[in-house]
Formats: C-alpha cells, structure tokens, sequence
C-alpha cells in the first residue's frame, strides 16, 4: 500500500498554517523544538496552541518577534536594518548553522530558493539581490525549517496537491497595494504549474511561503481513485473570512485492489521441444509474468510437460490464444491466485568494471540486491571476467551504497 500525504488547499495555504496542520498530525514537537533552539538567530518565541476556527478545532502555530521589547534593543542598535532584510544567501548561512538532518536542510533550502526565485521575478532583480522582508525574514525562516523539519520526521515521500483556494482584492504589503494573488505566488504558480481556484473571499489565502512549500514537496496532483484515511492534521490560519479558516493534511493509503493474477495450466505429450521454446518466448513478449515447463506422465506412461503461466486478468485471452496456436493442446485450466511480493526498485552502481544495474527487492526488514543478469553479462564479457566477479562486486557495493 502506498501512503500519501494530502494537503487540501480548501482555504489556501500559509507556512504557519502547514506547520500547524504537521503538528496537529502529529509530527514530534521535541524534534521541532531542539531544531528552533539551535537557529542561530533567536529574536522570537513561538506558541503552539489548541484553538477554533468558527468552531473547527485545530492547532495553531504563532512565531513571536521580539522586535519591539526594550529587553532586547541594544542586540539591535546598528544591526536593526540588517535584521529586517536579509538575502538568500544569508538565509542559507543561518539554515546551514541550524541543527537538523540533511534531508530537512536540503528541503528548507529548496522552499527557500522557490520563494527567493519567485521574487526575484516579481521585483525584476537576481536571485541572490532578493531581500526578505515581506515574509518577516525571520517569521519565514521559522516556518520553512519547522516545514522541513515536520515532514522529515513523518518520513513520507509523496505529497498530493491538487488546487490551492484564493481569495480575491488586494492585499497591503511593503511596496503597497497589490493584487490578490500576489505576484510572487503567481510566479510560483506558474513556474510548478499549481492549480489555483478562485474564490468569492475577500484578501491573500495563499502566501508565497505557504505556496513554496506546496511547490517543494509536492509529488502528485491527483488523489488515488479511492483511499483510506489513516491520520487527518487541521492548521489553523490567521485571517478571518467569515468562515471556517484552515489547512486540512491527511495521511491517505490507496485502497486499489491489486492486479488479480491468473494461473494458465495445461498438459502437453504431442509437441515439438521447438514448438515449446517458441511458445514460451512469444508467452513472455506478450507480457506474461512468468512461464516454466515441468515434466510430467500422462496417460499411457507418455512423458510430458505441464506448460504453467502466470499472468494478470487482462492478459488471459490473450495468453490463451497464444497456448491454442501455437502449441497442440486443445484444453487448458486457470485459476485466480493471490500473491505477496517484495517491493522492487532498481538501483545502478559503479563498479570497476563498469555500471550495473542492481533490482533491490525489500519487504518490512528483509532486504536483498540482486544485479541484473544481462548487466552483469555483458561487463563481464567485455572485461573479460566472470560472471561471479562481476555480480559479487555490483552486490557487495549496491549493500554498502544504501547502508552508508
């Protein structure tokens, strides 16, 4: 079964909001935490609280700026000005000296270089000229990291997003009025081909961070033509329109039956050896999962072979007419089976003789790495070694390569 996470843009998305709705899911507050103590750039606080949105409970994230508490002005006499606008490249400095796992730098940055790149375009400037300042620098630096950090800690892979709501008007911001949605986001938009929906609702629904990260982590658009819901996150947005306001994650598992496979059988004691090799290949080619013979005795002690496909449900007719022209039997059995296999994804290594495709096959803590015959053959050939050399080393680095 596959899991998906599922983020529903009914009211828009914010990167405080997609924290919240992680949260509220529950992905590991303590991991979040020792992350945001680490940032090297401490003028906030942060609450995590449980309230309601028109009376829809859900959890809601609210990073605190110290900005404007005596306590803390003369952190900021001259340095005032560079704490309110920062560049990409500052961003990334602060990101690099956070503590936190590779996978969740590597995807703060990418949400950052998605907002970064969509300003750039909205202001005419290079990437690296972009000043953070709308998304209150550190406001947005605390939301992408907690983003990145809350979806490693879940630990999955694909994201569904299928349309983001908008509102409509304009919306005030440093450089004045500007319409809704603002340009950053439609730069967004369009450069990751996100689906907006327009509403009747007054004011910004979508945020630049919010619709950055729906860019970053999405990996699907469409949901599964019928899912179960294992786990459902509700974040609460700030702004008020006069409605329930919030962004609904859910952890979704497929619930699509697998192919039904099918079992061809028939026996066979009056065909060629030839006739039997070439039914089998033209079995194989149409797309059969797998063909043997095995020996048999028949009736008057004739020895013989029982011919054995296995297949999905589509293909038996087409299995079957195979089997009637080109074989001499003239009946046939088949029967529904179920089967459990081990998941398989294909993997190549560099080995000294060259690149070997690896079919790495793992079920719950069972893993095995199997190199590809033809790969392994034709190395081994043209190295002039053995097949065993060649295999053993493509085995023995794909296991180190995935351990390391």
């Amino acid at each position: 079964m596959s899991q998906y996470l599922y983020l529903e843009g009914a009211s828009g998305i914010s990167g405080d909001m997609l924290v919240a709705a992680l949260l509220d899911l529950g992905a590991s507050r303590d991991k979040l935490n020792a992350v945001l103590k680490s940032l090297p750039v401490q003028e906030f606080d942060y609450e995590i609280t449980q309230k309601s949105s028109y009376s829809i409970s859900g959890c809601d994230f609210k990073v605190i700026l110290h900005h404007h508490e005596h306590s803390h002005e003369e952190e900021y006499g001259e340095q005032h000005h560079h704490h309110e606008h920062r560049h990409l490249a500052e961003v990334e400095e602060i990101i690099d000296k956070t503590e936190m796992s590779d996978k969740a730098r590597v995807l703060a940055k990418k949400m950052f270089r998605i907002v970064a790149e969509a300003e750039a375009k909205a202001h005419g400037c290079a990437v690296e000229e972009v000043h953070f300042h709308e998304v209150g620098a550190v406001d947005s630096i605390v939301d992408i990291i907690s983003i990145a950090v809350l979806i490693d800690d879940l630990g999955i892979d694909e994201v569904i997003v299928k349309s983001l709501n908008e509102g409509q008007g304009f919306v005030m911001c440093q450089h004045g009025r500007l319409p809704v949605p603002v340009p950053a986001v439609v730069n967004v938009a369009e450069k990751y081909g996100i689906a907006l929906c327009p509403t009747n609702d007054d004011g910004e629904m979508v945020t630049p961070t919010g619709i950055a990260a729906a860019a970053a982590l999405r990996t699907k658009d469409k949901l599964p033509s019928a899912y179960k819901i294992r786990k459902t996150g509700i974040g609460l947005g700030k702004k008020d329109f006069g409605h329930a306001n919030f962004l609904r994650v859910m952890v979704l598992e497929d619930d699509v039956p697998e192919k039904q496979m099918f079992v061809i059988e028939t026996n066979i004691d009056d065909s060629t050896a030839e006739e039997l090799g070439l039914a089998m290949e033209k079995l194989m080619n149409a797309g059969a999962g797998d063909v043997h013979f095995e020996p048999c005795f028949m009736k008057k002690n004739r020895p013989a072979y029982v011919l054995r496909v296995i297949t999905s449900s589509e293909l038996v007719p087409q299995m079957e007419d195979i089997i009637f022209r080109n074989t001499s039997t003239i009946g046939l059995r088949k029967y529904a089976v179920e089967r459990r296999c081990m998941k398989r994804e294909m993997m190549r290594v560099k080995t000294s003789f060259g690149e070997v495709e690896v079919k790495k096959c793992f079920l719950d803590d069972i893993v095995r790495y199997n190199p590809e015959y033809e790969s392994v053959k034709l190395l081994a050939e043209k190295n002039n070694a053995t097949f065993r050399l060649v295999f053993d080393e493509a085995r023995r680095l794909a296991e180190a390569s995935d351990n390391a």
